[in-house]
């Protein structure tokens, strides 16, 4: 054993070991139960940074835990690797996609096994490979046979000077092309879809069987699902035309006095007259050049252009006036609504602005009839009351429950003719469709007589062509190449085209959890009896900001596999635990908003811009390059190894909780590290050649037993009291590591451990003293791998560590001969002794008596009343 803890060294020679020795392999012995611990996988960007480090550190911790619990543990990794970074690189580098992704892939392997993640490499996935888009392609056909696939025009961002579709991401916030500069345009185009809305209702409801999820990510799902009650309603236009809307107010009907409906609309034409054509005309080109987020952004002034018709009020006759305007959204309800401005400050808003009527049709209880008047109305009025200039509503009660008006106004509705209860959702259609390269080719082909042909599944993959070139202009690249494109049709052999859009990288990680238990079947996207068998997974890790998409479309995949026969569970994930962010000091100019580097500063303390003078705010936010305040992992792993940064990141904050970076804390992990380093090879230069745990077997390759209590009372108290703060660590750290994990109190634990065998070196030839530094050993190998395993073997273990059972503690171990007795005098507290813990209430009153720290205060005095509470104090009472 080396005589002072080297990590680099050792490190590195256990990664080579266990990979030699296939330690990380899973298992698929079927007497073992099954544990699927699985972190997001990462876009192959290049570089680690400190959120990937603590996420996979927190998995990989659970995975390591539950191997040595005795179960089989499937942990895999892979790369979400499509995507536009890529496709940029290409443009800005002439490096090919596939030749940029795969090298960061390297790289970022490579940065994964230096930090010891217990991954079963045989079984990563790319999505970027052939060998796994195939099979997406199959899934999308899957879809496209359930009738869930299909094909409309939606807006896309579209660059009208290098005339090319653009990703969000390539929209600055001003909303102009990160290339050209140019104000980017909305665009309709023909677009692929999935109906995630035929499964809207399943996605709720099926929220209440996620008892394992955070309730915080549940409502976020809920609410992007966002289902609603209410009615569809039939306006007529002065020409007898239909126009509907969707309300979950219609007991208002009464009191709206015009409509809106989007600048998309497809009735908008017809709906305009001549006199206001040019005027619709330049509102809509104004309205498609903005953001669905500019838009409908709270507080901003509104918008709108009269098309010159009118509507008629279904419940009262009354001629309404029908407005566009760009805060309401073709993709929600049915792109028209009522506007009753005395109810809803938006319609408020845009009635102020252009002289329109308002009406009250609420009044606050206890209120009379004119408490309201749309006249000097100063906000809309959203609270409760009574119904008023409502007609058949009048006197009802507002609101939606028995007897309230909501209903009422339903039923009068149904009854009428002119609308009907109903249910919406504001989940719309997945638009599935890019116009770029680096993604996944939908497998259709396009034929003049046979319409959208699928690709057969013996033709598949359709893969990337290589000839290609990147210009970020015009086209997508696939659009350009016709020796590509035509092909004849696989139903009737005539001359037709492959669809030249690719799928969005979500689908590429809406099912990949599906592929690791069979990653490499060449003949099936999976085996249905192996997903079955290690499926859901049954913990997920990764970070908040997938709470909604991923996670939404990764159940979506599932219900309709599921219904497809391919799987036979409902939900794909178990338990979900998002990790807090990692952030480290920032250092920002408040006047000009510029964060400064560290290095900049010529005083930490008290920073100042060395530009202008003047003081910085410093807080701490997530890493980030524009703020100067990331931190490499390679250079920590390069500094004090891969168990250290581990460490920390477990102890320095809960996982669900923000993590502030402290290079203090870092060193001090590494300090404690040294500290059992220098306790357990002190151990085995010394030894006791018995280091037979007592009541236990360590040589056992099953779950130990736990220890025989009867072999407690052989023990000496110094060996007592150490077998004690041993159980009680095992007890405590295999407790922190079920339920929400608490990393941080398991690392304490450790510590405490250490330190008590640290204080009980007399005892060192003790077997009790054995059983310590192995459990020690034990209880640290999952947080700090590499340095329990070096110090596993030099105690002269062949096996690996991360092999032996999950130490179990010993009931009797944690019973202690002694208790701690609070000594008080008057209700004061004066010190503690320790008594036996069977002492019955006149032995506590005796020893308390005669102990030294009564002596001081009762001595020469008169005890009026003495008060013994068993266990716990003695107090007297002095006259």
């Amino acid at each position: 054993m080396e005589s002072r803890y080297n990590p680099a060294e050792i490190e590195n020679k256990w990664q080579q070991t266990w990979a030699a020795q296939g330690v990380d392999r899973t298992s698929e012995d079927p007497n073992k139960p099954k544990y699927y611990a699985l972190s997001m996988f990462p876009y192959p960007s290049g570089n680690l940074h400190m959120g990937h480090v603590r996420n996979y550190t927190i998995t990989d911790v659970i995975a390591r835990v539950r191997r040595m619990q005795g179960f089989r543990v499937l942990h895999p990794m892979g790369w979400d690797a499509f995507g536009l970074p890529a496709e940029n690189a290409a443009i800005q580098r002439g490096v090919p996609p596939a030749d940029w992704t795969l090298k960061n892939i390297d790289q970022m392997r490579d940065q994964l096994r230096a930090l010891g993640l217990s991954y079963d490499w045989e079984r990563e996935v790319a999505t970027c490979l052939p060998n796994y888009y195939r099979w997406t392609q199959w899934i999308f056909l899957q879809f496209f046979e359930a009738g869930l696939a299909y094909q409309k025009e939606a807006a896309v961002n579209w660059d009208p000077i290098d005339q090319t579709v653009l990703a969000n991401e390539q929209v600055d916030s001003e909303g102009r092309s990160w290339r050209s500069g140019a104000k980017v345009e909305r665009k309709l185009l023909k677009q692929w879809f999935f109906k995630i809305t035929d499964y809207a209702d399943q996605l709720l409801k099926d929220l209440d069987q996620l008892d394992g999820w955070p309730d915080r990510v549940k409502t976020m799902q809920a609410n992007w699902i966002g289902k609603s009650t209410g009615a569809q309603v039939i306006f007529k236009t002065e020409t007898g035309d239909d126009l509907e809307i969707y309300t979950t107010r219609p007991d208002t009907l009464w009191g709206a006095t015009f409509m809106v409906i989007s600048p998309e609309h497809p009735q908008i034409d017809d709906l305009t007259t001549a006199e206001q054509k040019a005027a619709i005309a330049t509102y809509q080109a104004a309205a498609a050049a903005m953001s669905t987020i500019d838009r409908t952004a709270e507080g901003r002034e509104k918008t709108g252009v009269w098309t010159g018709s009118y509507a008629i009020n279904p419940v009262n006759g009354e001629q309404i006036p029908i407005w566009t305007a760009d805060y309401v959204m073709m993709d929600y309800g049915t792109g028209a609504i009522m506007a009753v401005p005395a109810h809803d400050q938006r319609d408020f808003d845009f009635a102020k602005k252009f002289d329109l009527p308002i009406i009250a049709v609420i009044q606050p209880d206890g209120e009379d009839a004119e408490a309201l008047d749309g006249a000097t109305m100063t906000a809309a009025y959203a609270g409760n009351g009574v119904m008023v200039n409502s007609g058949p509503l009048d006197g009802v009660q507002a609101g939606k429950g028995k007897g309230k008006s909501v209903g009422a106004a339903i039923a009068h509705l149904q009854a009428q003719n002119i609308g009907q209860g109903t249910t919406n959702y504001r989940l719309r259609d997945w638009l599935v469709s890019r116009q770029r390269y680096w993604g996944a080719p939908i497998p259709i082909i396009h034929c003049e007589s046979c319409g959208a042909v699928p690709v057969p599944n013996g033709d598949l993959p359709v893969e990337l062509p290589q000839n290609v070139e990147f210009t970020g202009k015009g086209a997508s690249p696939l659009s350009k190449l016709d020796d590509w494109i035509n092909v004849p049709c696989p139903s009737c052999g005539s001359p037709a085209k492959r669809e030249t859009d690719t799928m969005d990288t979500f689908l590429d990680s809406s099912w990949y959890f599906l592929r690791y238990p069979d990653a490499n079947n060449a003949d099936q996207a999976f085996d249905a009896a192996q997903v079955n068998d290690w499926l859901p997974v049954d913990q997920y890790v990764g970070g908040i900001e997938h709470a909604i998409l991923h996670l939404l479309y990764s159940r979506f995949f599932t219900k309709v596999l599921r219904d497809r026969g391919l799987l036979n569970f409902d939900e794909p994930f178990k338990k979900l635990l998002t990790q807090g962010m990692v952030q480290s000091m920032a250092y920002k100019n408040p006047s000009t908003g510029k964060y400064l580097a560290p290095e900049e500063l010529a005083d930490l303390t008290n920073p100042v811009d060395p530009a202008t003078g003047e003081a910085l705010v410093t807080t701490y936010e997530k890493m980030s390059k524009s703020k100067f305040n990331g931190v490499a992992p390679g250079d920590v792993v390069d500094k004090y190894g891969a168990d250290t940064a581990r460490m920390f990141i477990l102890f320095k904050a809960p996982p669900e909780k923000d993590l502030e970076w402290d290079d203090a804390d870092v060193e001090g992990q590494f300090r404690f590290l040294n500290r059992v380093w220098r306790t357990v090879t002190a151990h085995g230069e010394n030894a006791h050649t018995d280091t037979t745990p007592v009541g236990t077997n360590r040589r056992s390759s099953a779950p130990a037993a736990a220890p025989a209590p009867t072999a407690q009372a052989d023990l000496t108290k110094p060996e007592k009291d150490l077998r004690r703060a041993i159980h009680t660590a095992i007890q405590a750290i295999t407790e922190d590591l079920e339920g929400d994990y608490q990393f941080n109190t398991a690392v304490s634990e450790l510590m405490k451990l250490n330190n008590a065998l640290g204080e009980a070196k007399a005892i060192a030839d003790s077997a009790i003293y054995s059983e310590g530094i192995e459990t020690l050993l034990k209880l640290l190998a999952p947080f700090s791998p590499h340095l329990a395993e070096d110090l596993w073997q030099g105690l002269g273990h062949s096996d690996s560590i991360h092999q032996q059972p999950w130490p179990r503690f010993d009931p009797a171990a944690l019973v202690s001969d002694e208790i701690t007795l609070v000594i008080q005098i008057m209700g004061k507290t004066r010190g503690t002794i320790a008594v036996p813990a069977d002492s019955d209430k006149a032995k506590l009153e005796q020893l308390a008596r005669e102990s030294d720290v009564a002596q001081k205060f009762i001595e020469g005095k008169t005890i009026k009343k003495v008060i013994v509470v068993p266990g716990k104090l003695v107090n007297f009472v002095l006259a």
